[in-house]
Formats: C-alpha cells, structure tokens, sequence
C-alpha cells in the first residue's frame, strides 16, 4: 500500500497597498537624494553648502538642495524600504513622513529664506513640494490593508504542492527473492 503525504509550499508574498506606496516612496526618496549629489542633474553644484540657506544648488534647476538635504532624501528612501515590509511599519512610514513633510512646509513659509534659523536650503518651489508630499504620504498612509481581490482559484493556481510516495506494504521474503519460489 503507498501512502501520499502533500505538503502545502504556499507563500504570502503579496504587498498590501499601503506597502507598496511605501515602498515606491522610498524609492523615490533614493533616487532624489542621489541626483543632488550629480553635477549637471543638481546645477550650481559647486555652490552646494553641507547645510544652510547659502546653498545655490539647484535639483534640476528648481529645488534648492545641501549635502543635509540630499542625504535626509536618502535616511528617507531607506527609511521607505525598510518600514514597507510590514504593512505597520508602512503606514507609520508614510504618515509621520507624512507630518514632517508638512512641518517642513510650515517652517519654509515661516523662516526666511536668508535667516540663519533657516539651516535647510528651502525655496518657493521647496515649500510647495513638501506640501504636496506632505498631504500625498499621509494619504497613501489610510490606504487599505487587503491584499486586493484574490480569488480561490487564483490562490490555489499560484500553489506548490509537493508529493512524496512511500511504499508501506509489508512483503513476504519470498516475493523478494526469485531463488526462493
């Protein structure tokens, strides 16, 4: 008598949305942080200051960036990718960013720009940015926590079943052995 064992393989890999907007974010983040190390991406780049307002680099010729600036954006990205693994952590990701985001554009319209409180190079395109992350990332951070319309068929399909078949039968010597019959 054989006897079947099946053994279930299946794998949640699926990202909820939220993580997925979380990891897009940081992403971008990365991306951006490292553009405003790159002389002609980031004009006036020998102008670039480590922080403050005395900062003439330009992010594509309209965002005001420093080496702080620039490497916030990356603490940022990695922040991203690393907190969109958990669906919490993605949330919390996207809604403090959120927030700070939104702080960021609140200190911009409050700080002059040639203030020496100002130790971040934002201008008028900055501000308006931050806003618009700010207010975006919060957002995305009530996105929903399915993982989509997944059906059962469709589950079942994407599952790996594995199967081992071991003979239990007890025989007699004799079936074993041809000499013997």
């Amino acid at each position: 008598m054989a006897r079947t064992i099946a053994r279930d393989t299946t794998r949640e890999t699926a990202r909820t949305p939220v993580q997925q907007a979380a990891f897009i974010a940081g992403v971008v983040f990365l991306i951006v942080g490292i553009l405003g190390f790159i002389p002609g991406i980031t004009t006036n780049y020998s102008t670039m200051e480590f922080a403050g307002h005395e900062s003439r680099a330009m992010l594509l010729g309209i965002f005001q960036v420093s080496v702080l600036h620039n490497i916030v954006h990356l603490a940022f990205g990695v922040a991203g990718i690393t907190m969109s693994k958990t669906s919490p952590g993605a949330r919390r990701f996207l809604l403090v960013g959120g927030i700070i985001y939104l702080l960021l554009w609140l200190y911009g319209l409050i700080v002059p720009e040639s203030s020496e409180a100002n130790f971040v190079p934002p201008n008028n395109a900055d501000d308006w940015l931050h806003l618009f992350l700010g207010a975006g990332m919060i957002a995305l951070s009530f996105l929903s926590r399915d993982r989509g319309h997944v059906r059962r068929d469709t589950a079942a399909a994407n599952r790996t079943t594995t199967t081992t078949t071991r003979d239990t039968t007890t025989r007699d010597p004799v079936d074993r052995d041809p000499d013997l019959r």
